[in-house]
């Protein structure tokens, strides 16, 4: 079982970035093609939606199979590395991929829970979690965090700039923090 659930993980890190990027690319050449009257509408049949759930779980498990076995790995490294460096595809298959690694992947990046200190006159505090303690690359001041800041009810969220004086770390489980936000306030959180 412990398996299944790590192939089924390897194969969202895998599919969604890839998914995401040729959809958003399929979009863009459909709405070019529109302009100049050359496709015309696609009229696709009717498919039981749960037989479309079924084989896309069955798909993503798949692909975390094949993408941690030893043979198709490089083969999926190849792939990978032709979509990060194919102009415009490699934008949005990036930024994708890090997102969907950040959440899942072996390389999870909210892991640090922090309460930021909005407005210290009136103590309006928000939550978040640190995304990198250094900024240098950035050329922005020592002393300065990037810290994400997921919104409520939605899967966006805002990055924010922020003095480390500024950051209180919680001593709290990430996943219960993302949940505790992202359901606005309203859910339980569960004790350790």
């Amino acid at each position: 079982m412990k398996n299944s659930i790590r192939y089924f993980i390897q194969g969202l890190v895998i599919t969604v970035p890839v998914a995401i990027t040729a959809i958003m690319v399929y979009r863009i050449i459909v709405w070019v093609g529109s302009l100049f009257n050359i496709f015309g509408t696609i009229v696709s049949p009717v498919v039981d939606p749960f037989i479309i759930i079924i084989t896309a779980v069955a798909l993503i498990f798949l692909m975390g199979l094949l993408g941690s076995s030893i043979i198709l790995r490089p083969m999926f490294s190849l792939f990978d590395s032709a979509l990060e460096h194919t102009p415009f595809v490699k934008t949005i298959y990036g930024a994708i991929k890090d997102l969907i690694a950040a959440f899942v992947g072996s390389k999870k990046r909210f892991n640090k829970p922090v309460l930021i200190t909005i407005n210290k006159e009136n103590n309006i505090q928000q939550l978040g979690f640190i995304t990198q303690e250094d900024l240098s690359d950035l050329n922005l001041k020592k002393g300065t965090v990037a810290v994400y800041v997921p919104m409520s009810y939605s899967l966006s969220g805002n990055l924010l700039i922020v003095p480390a004086e500024s950051i209180t770390m919680l001593d709290a489980s990430s996943p219960e923090v993302m949940k505790f936000i992202v359901s606005g306030g309203v859910t339980d959180l569960d004790e350790e």
